[in-house]
């Protein structure tokens, strides 16, 4: 789990980084008045899904880019000035929207049932990117303890709000078989009889927006390449600091040029599947993280309450798991009576028996395990929605990360302790040595 998980936010970063100036270039071609959503890109004989080259998502990823590297502070403000923007474009679609709305247009209600919903949620998670840039943050605030909770739970209700809010009106501007995947919104506009014009706002707005998206990704993804490469976990070249613009140059453009070389190729399906496996086993693995590190603390947890904390995470996982498989493979609801008390009686016990070894000093997850518990049977329950070739790809990317890991990082990790030890020890025998010093001195 060492590099995995840094291994997987990195491909998060990159592949939203893709979505986004796909999806960029999308509206932009709306905002020209093109019917086409792929009028601009290039189309080849190429794999299906790989066949629609877009040099302009590759141009707006290298300008974004740029500009990121100019100034964090720059940065910032001009995320500012488009927040703003982009919250009054947003009630200018949900009001203006709705009152062109058509009730009807929600019968049916659930037109793929059940796993329609479930497989909607499973890739709902592209929407869900980015708050942890806001706990890469932490060194700008004056509490962070008290600040990066606040923060990331704010932000997270209002966009809770504000996509249901949208989603509601676009669904009841168009009936679910006109909705245009690649421009929504700016296409339901343009179809809306006398609302011709509104296209444009929406289109710019949402440009916006999505440029909006890449610079607080820049600001994200640069620190945290930055900080795993001080760690040694990639090389500590990309740490560097510009001294004259004060920002991470090298992590900033090559994670940059690495959206743009995805982009330019994938298509939108593509990425927001794999985009959607990669952020649902992290929030899987933080969950998990979470459950060891209140229930376990190195040379205070004893063997016997260790064995049965791997136990019933174990038992947590392996429910998990197969009420996933179950889902995916199988109609009935046998397999869930099985399953699923496996996972709450594992959850009960780890909840009665063991007692936590950590608690958090000012601000804690609540309800553990239960929550932590619930975050990994439903993280591991939506994989299973997600397509066959999307999880080749991410076995793909996951099995080039234990490939560094275990001929690079390995190696680096312990050159890293052992300076680490040498350090520590040196700065000892000078302590001491500096003791005695003080002592020959006062005698």
């Amino acid at each position: 789990m060492e590099f995995i998980a840094p291994g997987n936010i990195i491909l998060e970063y990159v592949i939203g980084g893709a979505a986004v100036g796909r999806s960029w270039t999308s509206y932009f071609t709306a905002l020209c008045g093109r019917e086409n959503a792929d009028a601009f890109r290039i189309k080849t004989n190429l794999a299906h899904d790989f066949n629609l080259l877009d040099p302009i998502a590759v141009v707006v990823l290298i300008l974004t880019g740029l500009v990121a590297t100019w100034s964090t502070r720059a940065t910032s403000l001009l995320n500012w000035i488009a927040s703003f923007t982009n919250m009054a474009i947003l009630l200018f679609v949900i009001i203006a929207g709705l009152v062109q709305a058509e009730p009807s247009n929600l019968t049916p209600f659930f037109p793929y049932g059940v796993r329609g919903i479930f497989s909607a949620a499973s890739v709902l998670f592209f929407a869900y990117l980015g708050f942890d840039a806001v706990a890469t943050m932490a060194e700008e605030t004056n509490n962070p303890a008290r600040d990066i909770p606040i923060g990331l739970m704010g932000s997270m209700i209002i966009t809770t709000v504000l996509y249901c809010l949208t989603a509601l009106t676009l669904s009841m501007m168009q009936p679910y078989t006109s909705i245009d995947p690649n421009a929504a919104f700016t296409l339901a506009f343009r179809d809306r009889a006398g609302w011709k014009r509104a296209q444009y706002i929406i289109s710019l707005g949402a440009l916006k927006g999505m440029t909006t998206v890449l610079l607080v990704n820049a600001v994200g993804q640069a620190r945290y390449v930055t900080h795993i490469a001080r760690r040694h976990m990639i090389p500590p070249w990309f740490a560097k600091v510009s001294k004259k613009t004060g920002t991470p140059i090298r992590a900033t453009v090559v994670m940059f040029l690495a959206s743009a070389i995805v982009a330019f190729f994938s298509g939108l399906d593509v990425l927001a599947n794999l985009l959607s496996i990669s952020t649902l086993f992290i929030f899987m693995l933080v969950a998990v993280a979470l459950l060891v590190r209140r229930y376990y603390v190195t040379g205070y947890t004893d063997i016997k309450s260790l064995r049965y904390f791997q136990a019933f995470l174990a038992l947590i996982l392996l429910s998990s798991g197969a009420t996933a498989y179950y889902w995916a493979t199988h109609d009935g609801w046998l397999g869930y009576v099985v399953t699923i008390p496996v996972w709450f009686l594992s959850t009960l016990l780890l909840a009665v028996v063991l007692p936590q070894a950590r608690k958090p000093q000012t601000w804690g997850c609540p309800l553990v395990p239960w929550l932590p518990s619930l975050s990994i049977l439903i993280n591991i329950f939506l994989l299973a929605s997600i397509d066959k070739l999307s999880f080749i790809r991410f076995a793909v990317w996951t099995l080039l990360i234990l490939i560094y890991y275990l001929f690079i990082l390995l190696h680096a990790s312990y050159d890293v302790a052992s300076s680490t030890v040498i350090e520590e020890s040196c700065t000892e025998e000078g302590k001491n040595s500096n003791v005695k010093s003080e002592f020959l001195m006062q005698n």
